[in-house]
């Protein structure tokens, strides 16, 4: 069990929500909250040292030390397991952990979160969600004007993330297309077999693309991967080529994939001019905004993204560069009439005459049946912080990159692999000597060294081509209370372990 002992004997079978929940919650969230605490100081760093073999041992220890605890022991096993997960989790929150689009979230999103959970609503009915159904509503309203939309033209959902948020865009793009050219419902009737549809995203888009042309039935070979530029950007001139191919070939233009954002170096695709292809073209233009969308909260920012707003439909999480607990996805469609092959009716959930009588209805926006309002979060944070206050903090991070690349630059050890756009920074460890080979491989050995000793998380990517050379080495900023001093030390500790691993 864990060092301290909690007071007080709660029902193991209480309930958290109506008028006595509540009560039943507070002597938890103590435990949890003390335990917490206390799993960070054992944790004493970004993650627990040791390596897989260790975490995995420690958890069954754990749980073997844990029976059926009863009404009289039920707050010691909450805390003895909140200790056990904080204390072998990865920290988004310290300055040393800076791998992934894993932000550490804002307390007040926590805080909003735990309402949700305690009263459980679903957004599939409105007699599941009052509330809730009209909040989550406000919410698409807001976004689609920050994106650029006409709110009274626009429709969108909350969603689990930019991967789901990806597939519902390229799925009505499928249906829009593939109607248009064969007369009958695609979400009816299926994928034409004479039809030879084509998916255009970049060589630097996130692999959600293939996964969604595959389930989509469309094969993942169906992606047409467009070659880019150094910064990792779409090239325009090249989708051009690809797009005249396809159609000179006999093949459908059904999307082009455009990325505000890549995963691995935060590049931004020149949204206007790919933009007008996909209008000459015929195609749907889907948008994948799942980082580069809180560029929108940035008044330094939010240029980058000019052309979003002529976008089909846009991907945006706000669990990146918006300081929510996971899931915080929205999907976006700039005409809510392009929404209609997801409408369903349930008749247990959804009946028109209930709809008819003034009762709204998510149920035909979603790929989810049960749903959290994971809109409440994002509200509440809004309504505390505000864009600006928001905006403050991706400046915050963005200030973090640009200096962390300039210190890379003046360092004789390290090389920067191009300037940040957002708050990804690339670079790499330069050995004394070392060929191609060998310089992949120890930054890869650095970057587990760092991992078993529980001293940093940082990233690794890997440059597009071919042969030796490629490994990169990536830190994503996106803790707004990281210092400069901060950064400095992570690069440090990332040059220590690369000479200990030439050594």
């Amino acid at each position: 069990m864990t060092a301290h002992a909690h007071q007080g004997t709660p029902d193991a079978a209480a309930l958290a929500g109506g008028v006595d929940g509540p009560d039943a919650l507070r002597p938890l969230l103590a435990a949890v909250l003390d335990s917490l605490a206390e799993g960070a100081v054992r944790r004493d760093g970004p993650l627990p040292a040791g390596g897989p073999a260790d975490v995995a041992a420690q958890v069954a220890d754990s749980l073997a030390g844990l029976g059926d605890q009863g009404d009289q022991g039920v707050t010691d096993a909450v805390a003895h397991l909140t200790t056990l997960l904080a204390r072998g989790s990865a920290d988004p929150a310290d300055p040393a952990c800076a791998a992934h689009l894993h932000c550490p979230p804002l307390a007040v999103a926590v805080a909003a979160d735990l309402a949700v959970s305690a009263l459980n609503p679903s957004q599939d009915s409105w007699d599941q969600a009052p509330a809730a159904t009209e909040l989550e509503r406000a919410l698409v309203r807001e976004l689609a004007a920050l994106v650029g939309y006409d709110p009274a033209q626009a429709a969108g959902v909350v969603t689990s993330g930019g991967t789901e948020s990806n597939l519902m865009g390229l799925m009505l793009a499928r249906d829009r297309e593939l109607t248009r050219e064969s007369g009958r419902p695609t979400e009816l009737a299926g994928v034409p077999s004479h039809l030879t549809p084509r998916l255009f995203a970049s060589a630097a888009a996130h692999f959600s693309v293939q996964r969604a042309a595959a389930v989509l039935g469309l094969g993942e070979a169906a992606v047409v991967s467009v070659p880019v530029d150094d910064d990792l950007r779409m090239d325009p001139d090249a989708l051009e080529q690809c797009l005249k191919h396809a159609v000179a070939e006999g093949e459908i233009p059904v999307a082009v994939v455009a990325t505000a954002g890549t995963t691995d170096t935060g590049g931004i695709d020149p949204l206007p001019r790919i933009a007008d292809l996909a209008a000459e073209y015929g195609a749907w233009l889907h948008v994948d905004a799942a980082y580069g969308g809180g560029a929108l909260l940035s008044d330094r920012l939010a240029p980058l993204l000019d052309g979003l707003g002529r976008a089909d439909s846009v991907s945006l999480d706000w669990h990146k560069l918006g300081w929510q607990p996971a899931p915080a996805g929205v999907f976006l469609v700039r005409r809510a009439e392009t929404y209609a092959p997801l409408a369903r009716r349930a008749v247990y959930l959804n009946p028109a005459d209930d709809e008819e009588a003034g009762y709204p209805s998510l149920l035909g926006l979603s790929l989810r049946t049960t749903r959290r309002p994971d809109a409440f979060k994002i509200l509440a944070t809004l309504r505390t912080l505000g864009r600006s206050g928001l905006g403050r903090l991706v400046d915050a991070c963005h200030d973090l990159a640009r200096h962390a690349a300039a210190t890379i630059e003046e360092h004789p050890a390290l090389e920067l692999h191009t300037a940040p756009v957002l708050t990804t920074v690339v670079f790499r460890y330069r050995p004394a000597s070392a060929d191609p080979a060998g310089t992949d491989r120890i930054n890869a050995a650095l970057r587990r060294r760092l991992l078993h000793e529980g001293r940093a998380v940082v990233g690794r990517t890997e440059l597009p081509g071919e042969g030796p050379g490629r490994v990169r080495l990536k830190l994503t900023l996106l803790n707004p209370h990281t210092t400069p001093a901060g950064v400095d030390a992570l690069l440090h500790t990332v040059v220590a372990a690369g000479k200990a691993e030439e050594a």
